[in-house]
């Protein structure tokens, strides 16, 4: 299971907030939407979805992310397997991630589908997930893979610098297919240049909620 920490989350008013970073784990006016708008439709989803389609993320959380984007997978009648890849350094505890879900009842039934499973590994017919925990600047550069989708979900680049410094933007391209995608709430200037250093043509959408834009980019 998880290597979790127990002490590493509070929830106000229903939102979970990470006391590590003092930000929420997703949008405190709607996380189902905010996945929607920035994750699914600033990287073009379900539209592109294929056979072996790899979803790449950085930060895990709650896992709503792939909560949402395997509800997407099934609703969009995809065949084949949903490759969904996430990098964390600060893994929940599985009744934390569970209790979070309980927010959105669009999503019950996978979440009750997939309570028993939370670990670093999930295979089901249509899905492979696989958790690689510890800080993504190491992890990274170890992986051996690529993503056809990568969904930055990192806490603020004020308060969690480290999950959007160049060098780690750097890495995302380099693991990212030839007409790939990228997509984040922030709109952070050093998080777009280092996407655009890295090999992205980057744009900016409007963002969710209380954000005004956010940022997408394609792999040249």
């Amino acid at each position: 299971m998880l290597n979790h920490q127990p002490d590493n989350i509070e929830w106000r008013a229903n939102v979970p907030f990470s006391t590590q970073f003092d930000d929420p784990y997703y949008s405190v006016d709607n996380g189902l939407a905010e996945t929607q708008h920035v994750f699914l439709s600033g990287n073009g989803l379900p539209a592109r979805f294929t056979d072996g389609f790899h979803i790449a993320e950085l930060g895990f959380g709650t896992g709503l992310n792939l909560l949402v984007a395997l509800v997407a997978w099934r609703q969009s009648g995809a065949k084949g397997i949903l490759y969904f890849t996430s990098f964390e350094a600060f893994p929940l505890d599985p009744a934390q991630m569970i209790k979070a879900h309980e927010a959105f009842p669009q999503l019950q039934e996978l979440a009750a589908e997939l309570a028993p499973r939370w670990g670093s590994t999930i295979a089901l017919p249509d899905l492979q997930f696989q958790l690689i925990l510890g800080d993504a600047r190491d992890t990274l550069p170890k992986w051996a893979e690529a993503a056809d989708a990568w969904f930055l979900d990192g806490f603020s680049p004020a308060k969690n610098p480290e999950l959007w410094e160049p060098a780690l933007m750097a890495e995302v391209a380099h693991h990212t297919n030839p007409g790939g995608s990228c997509a984040t709430y922030t709109a952070a200037g050093f998080v777009r240049r280092g996407l655009q250093e890295g090999g992205f043509k980057i744009t900016r959408g409007p963002g969710f909620g209380r954000k005004r834009h956010m940022t997408q980019g394609i792999k040249l």
